[in-house]
């Protein structure tokens, strides 16, 4: 999609727009990671004042390192700050940051709307605390330490603020006091409405209720909501469970693709402002009519099968793996490119059957699209999926995709062609799918020609687009908290 500088400046509405997420590492939390920069990256090549705010409590020189090795990548123009809020809750004379010490002196301004807002922070003598210092060794923040509780972020445990002497000036009433007190100061210091886009389910939880004149909250969702069977009526995962309670107080939340949107709504009905807007990805330009022709790479491998997956048990790559060899395919390769905690079950899978010379675990890779130039074909057995960005690459670089149909994403991605969906855990299926690919070369063809025209429907381009209309319509309705 070209754009002109007007087209540009005006693709999405005159806003700041703060991308926030938990924190934001290389090589970690797999699919979340790329799509969530990305989005800053892409909003930003269509004219969006777009920053990443990230809450990890890790020391200033990890971020910088962070932030260069996503810049050394390509992944993070110079353009899209990724600013981090234990960076700037430093003063330059030492102690807490003034935003800091404003917010304790506002006495709780920053909270919920929730009925027990005001209280006080807990001063449970019970709870460990962690001081945060500066390069210099003064304090300037002391956070609780909660182990083992997934609610820790909803503690009201303290957060100690120290002044420029080392002394304690006041405590907030937990993290989400102290996340909601940085983006207050974040917000006042923009002129225009401010959207801040939330990339995380424990986030939301604690902005659900935070209110700002000109601020609306967009919240994006990345994985499944569902347990085991995963289908449209299954117990819903215990960590989503009080954020549906929640759901109507955000702006907008966008979900990755139809299908998971119209269970979400069918489920829980219409409450809550569900829109879609998937994650997209960046297209391979080969030629100006886009076509497979212009995709197929000359390092193409016949017999080439391709995994790019995060090793973890929900991937069921095992399923894969018996799969291919059942498929008994003579010269053909399988590299599962990827790493987890699965690798060494992997590995003695593949010793087990006795198949090392031709299933290889290749470890992560910096360069997924290197990878799928060389791939025939593309598979995937896993559980359940959030959208399948890998799948949508694999389309991307022509390459004609096997997997299992499960909620939510791949039947949503090969809707339009590109591969073969087999029923959900028929593993003699799956093996069926790639003999066929890898010896029908009419079939491996069709399927190939099909491939980037379905995975164009994912595109960044397209993704932007929705996620435009997504941010009209926050900022053009009234605000919903």
């Amino acid at each position: 999609m070209e754009l002109t500088e007007d087209a540009v400046s005006g693709f999405f509405p005159d806003a700041a727009y703060l991308v926030l997420s938990s924190r934001l590492v290389p090589d970690l939390d797999g699919g979340y990671t790329i799509a969530t920069v990305a989005r800053a990256r892409q909003m930003a090549a269509r004219g969006a004042d777009v920053q990443l705010l990230t809450v990890d409590p890790a020391d200033a020189a990890a971020h910088d390192a962070h932030r260069e090795e996503f810049a050394r990548r390509g992944m993070l123009p110079a353009e899209v700050p990724l600013r981090n809020l234990f960076d700037e809750a430093v003063a330059p004379g030492g102690g807490a940051a003034p935003w800091l010490q404003d917010a304790v002196d506002a006495a709780g301004a920053d909270a919920d709307a929730d009925a027990d807002a005001d209280a006080p922070a807990d001063a449970d003598p019970t709870v460990g605390r962690r001081v945060l210092s500066d390069p210099q060794g003064r304090p300037f923040l002391a956070l609780p330490v909660i182990a083992g509780d997934p609610d820790w972020h909803l503690s009201r445990a303290a957060v100690d603020v120290f002044d420029e002497r080392g002394a304690v000036v006041g405590s907030l009433p937990g993290f989400g006091a102290l996340y909601r007190a940085w983006l207050s100061w974040l917000a006042a210091e923009s002129a225009r409405p401010v959207v801040v886009i939330c990339e995380s389910r424990q986030l939301g939880e604690l902005l659900a209720g935070w209110s700002r004149p000109g601020v609306r909250i967009v919240h994006m969702i990345h994985t499944m909501h569902l347990e085991p069977p995963y289908t449209p009526d299954a117990p819903v995962n215990a960590l989503w469970t009080r954020w549906f309670v929640l759901s109507d107080r955000f702006d907008a939340v966008v979900w990755p693709t139809r299908s998971q949107r119209d269970a979400v709504a069918a489920r829980f009905g219409s409450g809550a402002r569900n829109l879609v807007a998937p994650n997209g990805v960046e297209m391979p330009h080969r030629g100006s009519d886009e076509t497979a022709a212009d995709v197929v790479a000359p390092e193409r491998e016949p017999g080439l099968v391709i995994s790019v997956s995060r090793l973890a048990a929900g991937k069921r790559l095992d399923h894969s793996i018996r799969a291919f060899v059942a498929a008994d395919v003579p010269g053909a390769v399988f590299e599962i490119w990827g790493d987890g905690p699965e690798r060494e079950r992997l590995a003695a899978l593949i010793a087990e059957l006795g198949v090392g010379d031709r299933v290889h675990l290749r470890g992560r890779t910096a360069d997924p699209a290197g990878v799928l130039a060389r791939a025939s074909v593309f598979v995937t057995s896993t559980a359940f999926e959030g959208q399948g960005l890998s799948i949508v690459e694999a389309l991307a670089a022509g390459v004609p995709v096997v997997s299992y149909d499960v909620r939510f994403g791949p039947g949503d991605i090969l809707a339009g062609g590109g591969g073969v969906l087999v029923a959900d855990g028929d593993e003699a299926a799956l093996a069926e799918a790639l003999r066929m690919l890898l010896t029908d070369e009419q079939a491996h063809a069709r399927l190939a020609e099909q491939a980037y025209g379905s995975a164009r429907v994912w595109s960044d381009a397209a993704a932007m687009s929705a996620l435009a209309d997504v941010m009209r319509t926050a900022l053009e309705s009234p605000a919903r908290r």
